[in-house]
């Protein structure tokens, strides 16, 4: 365990748990109010608003320090790490922008979605088998 926080462990579970049942519930509600089902606009939304919102939490922690630790892993990795991974991809990419690393912050997109689509079709190729 990380810190050998047992009340973190609960705050990362506790969040994902939600943030899993908020992924599914509002993913299939957006993908229902699209015409189209062919075009992933509720994987879209989640991911776009998992951003708004992560970004959202870490101005309010950098500006404010208002979060404990556990609230902090409850919200970030918890919640929104359980409603999309793709907030946190979000916000290390911004954080690397933010810190004029041009070439990690390159690095960090092509990498995940090259990589990410490389491992997609690795495992369904394996998984067809």
């Amino acid at each position: 365990m990380q810190n050998g926080s047992v009340m973190g462990v609960f705050a990362v579970g506790a969040g994902g748990f939600i943030g899993a049942i908020a992924r599914y519930g509002m993913s299939g509600l957006v993908q229902r109010m699209v015409p189209s089902a062919a075009f992933p606009a509720g994987t879209l939304v989640v991911n776009v608003v998992g951003c708004a919102l992560i970004g959202y939490v870490t101005g309010l922690v950098d500006a404010r320090s208002i979060l404990s630790q556990e609230a902090r892993l409850f919200l970030m990795i918890g919640l929104l790490g359980g409603f999309t991974t793709y907030s946190t991809f979000g916000y290390e990419t911004f954080a690397l922008a933010r810190g004029l690393e041009v070439w990690k912050t390159v690095a960090n997109v092509g990498l995940h979605v090259l990589l990410g689509l490389a491992a997609v079709w690795l495992g369904y190729g394996i998984g067809m088998k």
